[in-house]
């Protein structure tokens, strides 16, 4: 019990770095794969590849969009430079995105959590192995539509690999929960293509359930499914009544599976036993 205030700061502290790197990953991940694409693309037709410099999560160093001043250490501090700057950049002028300190303070607070709920044990690790990823999905799904596959598919095996320990469930029902996710959203999305001639989905939806099923087993996924499901529909719904959101116009379903599986790692025993009576 000694240990439990002292877990809990450091993996805020730890969350709050994370957080900073996140949001790192969140703006220049899907701009990495549009590139690798166009010159994948380019490559099949026979053309010269683009000589424009490539990006990557460590390179070019951070600069304001807006009058390209680089960023230095101490204005990259997480939160705390945000604060101290107002929100600016300190040679423009220009503001600062508010999802930065957003994406910092959440990822915070949810390690926090995790350190709170599980205290010093392996499930610690592996919860926030968990978060993080789902964290930067949910907003690269909100910007972009895509889930990439060099998040989802590592954080599958992952979650395979920690239950090799049972550090969650059992293997068997993290093997049931991968496949099960995965599924479950495959059946979903060929019904819905083969009634209305629509894609209601994409592929990297199912991947993404497949991963929180590998982490928390099939128990988990009913709730899961059916929490994310009635979100999305309200908050679907509120865009079309209140912001005039074209009914075309498609909605992210990651950010609520994020939600719902982040939910589901804290809640889980409670809502298994809800949605999945014994």
């Amino acid at each position: 019990m000694q240990e439990q205030p002292a877990l809990i700061a450091i993996c805020a502290v730890i969350g709050l770095c994370i957080g900073s790197f996140l949001n790192v990953v969140i703006h220049r991940l899907p701009k990495m794969l549009e590139r690798q694409w166009q010159d994948d693309a380019a490559d099949l037709r026979g053309e010269t590849l683009s000589d424009e410099p490539r990006i990557s999560l460590s390179t070019p160093r951070s600069r304001c969009p807006h009058c390209g001043h680089l960023i230095t250490a101490i204005e990259n501090i997480p939160l705390l430079s945000y604060l101290f700057l107002r929100g600016r950049c300190r040679h423009c002028h220009a503001s600062i995105g508010i999802r930065y300190p957003v994406v910092e303070v959440i990822t915070a607070l949810l390690s926090a959590l995790v350190a709170w709920k599980f205290g010093p044990t392996i499930q610690t690790l592996g919860a926030l192995l968990l978060v993080w990823p789902l964290i930067a999905l949910a907003c690269i799904d909100l910007d972009t539509y895509l889930l990439p596959d060099d998040i989802t598919l590592p954080l599958l095996w992952l979650g395979l690999l920690l239950n090799l320990n049972q550090v969650f469930v059992p293997l068997d029902s993290a093997v049931i929960g991968a496949m099960a996710g995965y599924l479950s959203l495959w059946s979903v999305y060929w019904l819905f293509k083969l009634v209305t001639g629509k894609e209601g989905m994409g592929y990297g939806d199912f991947k993404l359930l497949a991963a929180i099923g590998a982490f928390l087993g099939w128990q988990a996924l009913p709730a899961v499914i059916l929490l994310s499901s009635a979100v999305g529909a309200c908050v679907g719904i509120g865009l079309i009544v209140f912001a005039k959101h074209g009914r075309e116009k498609p909605i992210p379903f990651g950010p609520y599976l994020a939600a719902a599986g982040i939910l589901a790692l804290f809640l889980g025993d409670t809502l298994s036993k809800l949605f999945v009576p014994v």
